[in-house]
């Protein structure tokens, strides 16, 4: 029954760089099936897509192959390790305010 953890292997190697950098694991509970994905930091853009567009795309996808199959599968995909988490502090934000009031 491992047949997304495949799917989900072959689409994701196919697309990325790094193809040995994609590590994919699988769990099953109560839930329902949680796959989560790790892949190489340069290959995030490339899994996300655009607006989220591919993300949406592969996770569509896994949840037809869990309906054929009876289960309910969901996709978390994990931010590398230095990945960017590009979040705004405060003091960057007051610092611009200042520069506007500055204009």
């Amino acid at each position: 029954m491992e047949e997304d953890k495949q799917f989900l292997e072959y689409v994701v190697k196919a697309l990325v760089d790094n193809p040995n950098d994609v590590v994919v694991n699988r769990t099953v509970d109560e839930m329902g099936v949680l796959i989560t994905m790790k892949v190489h930091r340069d290959d995030m853009g490339k899994i996300i897509g655009r607006q989220g567009n591919t993300a949406k795309a592969i996770r569509t996808l896994l949840r037809v192959i869990g309906m054929k199959n009876n289960a309910r599968v969901n996709l978390k995909i994990e931010e590398p390790e230095g990945g960017s988490n590009k979040s705004v502090s405060a003091s960057s934000v007051d610092e611009a305010m200042e520069d506007l009031k500055g204009i």
